[in-house]
Order: structure tokens, then C-alpha cells, then sequence
């Protein structure tokens, strides 16, 4: 028989009573644990470990499941490093509030019963389009795609449920954007008017992200793709025989596309006008 704690723990950290108690535990263990201290009980019928991330918790005692940005990230999307100590709760269609009014929580309705801990991938994308800027949504919306953690159906819900005025962004969206730069120097790049032929393979070189007039390479580092010195001679070689097959290759690490873009877009634009040449 599941011991309380143990089978919050399987659960996510977070459950409602009913839920426990097909499992097997009963009202009085419940009760027993919640004295203990092993577990706390968040609101009538509501139970969750002293561990479970603050957020869920709020979410949970506000009456919904934890959603936006904060959400997405702990599902594994790629979001836009941002400092929010606002909570912001899914509460479905038309959940019931139980937090005071001055709780200081963002509510977000939108189709569907919320439960408690993180809202689905879909529905953290609604809203994360309602409090993130464009950049930010159509970035983790990629990045979601690419780690099939939305399907076809979500992907429609998620086109029903935002404005008409957002159909273009998921129109450019593709599921190959391996990181939140990528997705990023793409938009920023359709918006100068310069198109890009995206996850690229050329011979001698292998796959790169994008070729721009088929003579310009530009390739997005992240750290953790092109860190130490075996993966910096990586690239060198892979740059040196680009050079000679007649392209010019342009590398971009993050720092440079999220605090000095003016520089990355000089440079591409630079470039791509000698490729014309």
C-alpha cells in the first residue's frame, strides 16, 4: 500500500484526494500524514509535498494548475530566461477562485478543466501568447513542436484559440528549430526580409543551420553545443571547409543575439550583400 508521500511523489508532487484514494490511501491517512508534517494539505481535498515547487502550490491554493512561461519551462520548453514572481493559474473555462482577490495571481480561462500542478503544453502556449512578447512565444512555441511535446491536434487548438493576427507566426513556425536562438534569429531575419534555408546539409561540412543566397552559412552556439576546445576545433575544421567549397560562415553565441542583435543583423545583411557580388 502507497504510503501518502510516496505516492504524491509519483504523482508530481501534487494531488487532489480523490485522486490519492483510488490509489488506495484512505481519509484517515490522509490525515495522519497531514499531521505528521509528511504532507500538507493546500485547500480541501488538495494535498502536496513539502518540496513541490512554491508556484504549483500558489496555483493549486488559487484553484488551477500552474501555466505560462513558468510552466512551459518546467516541461521542458525553451523560454526566454525572464525574472516574473507573479503566478499565473489556469483556471479552464470557468474554474472557481479560491485566493483572495489582492493574491496578486494572473488567471488565465481558456477551454477545458483545469486540475492542479502544470497545465498542458497547449494551453501554457495560449496564454504564454497573452504575456510574452512575440519573440518569446514563437520561440518556445518551436521549441515545444521540436520536442513533440504538442501534437497536430494541439497545434490546431492552439491556432483556434489565439487572434487571427498570430496565424502568420505559426505559419512560419517548423518543427526542426533545435534551440530557442535559432528560433529567434530566424523571425528577427524573416522580418528584415532575408529568407533562410534552415537545418542545411552540406557535403564535407554536415548539417548546419542556415544558408542564406546558398553562399552564407550562419550558425547559432549555444554553450552547451560548442563549449571546450575538441568542439571549438570542430567547428574551425567544419568553418575551414566551408571557406573552401565557397561559402562564408557567420557564428553567432548568445550573448550576441539577445544583448547585441544590431551587430548580428549588420553582419548577416554585410554578408549577404557580398555573396551577391
Amino acid at each position: 500500500m502507497w504510503e501518502p508521500s510516496d505516492l504524491l511523489e509519483a504523482l508530481g508532487g501534487i494531488a487532489r484526494g480523490l485522486i490519492m484514494q483510488r490509489y488506495g490511501c484512505t481519509r484517515t491517512q490522509l490525515a495522519a500524514a497531514t499531521r505528521a508534517g509528511a504532507i500538507r494539505r493546500i485547500r480541501p481535498g488538495i494535498y502536496a509535498l513539502g518540496t513541490t515547487d512554491p508556484k504549483i502550490v500558489t496555483a493549486a491554493a488559487h484553484g488551477g494548475a500552474l501555466t505560462c512561461a513558468d510552466a512551459l519551462r518546467a516541461h521542458g520548453v525553451w523560454v526566454l530566461p525572464q525574472v516574473d514572481a507573479v503566478v499565473h493559474v489556469w483556471m479552464g473555462a470557468s474554474g472557481r477562485r479560491h485566493h483572495g482577490h489582492s493574491c496578486g495571481c494572473v488567471t488565465h480561462n481558456s477551454p477545458g478543466t483545469a486540475d492542479v500542478g502544470l497545465a498542458p503544453v497547449a494551453a501554457a502556449l495560449v496564454h504564454a501568447y497573452r504575456c510574452l512578447d512575440r519573440e518569446a512565444f514563437f520561440a518556445a512555441y518551436e521549441s515545444a513542436w521540436n520536442k513533440r511535446l504538442i501534437s497536430t491536434k494541439d497545434r490546431a487548438r492552439i491556432r483556434r484559440e489565439l487572434p487571427k493576427s498570430a496565424s502568420w507566426l505559426l505559419d512560419l513556425a517548423r518543427p526542426d528549430a533545435e534551440s530557442g536562438l535559432e528560433s529567434l534569429l530566424r523571425l528577427r531575419l524573416h522580418l528584415l526580409g532575408i529568407h533562410l534555408e534552415c537545418q542545411v546539409v552540406i557535403g564535407g561540412v554536415g548539417r548546419v543551420d542556415f544558408v542564406i543566397e546558398r553562399r552564407v552559412i550562419v550558425e547559432v552556439d549555444g554553450r552547451a553545443n560548442h563549449s571546450g576546445r575538441e568542439m571549438r576545433h570542430k567547428d574551425l575544421a567544419r568553418d575551414a571547409e566551408a571557406s573552401r567549397l565557397g561559402y562564408e560562415t557567420l557564428r553567432f553565441d548568445y550573448a550576441m543575439v539577445i544583448h547585441d542583435w544590431d551587430a548580428v543583423a549588420s553582419a548577416i545583411i554585410s554578408a549577404v550583400g557580398r555573396s551577391k557580388w
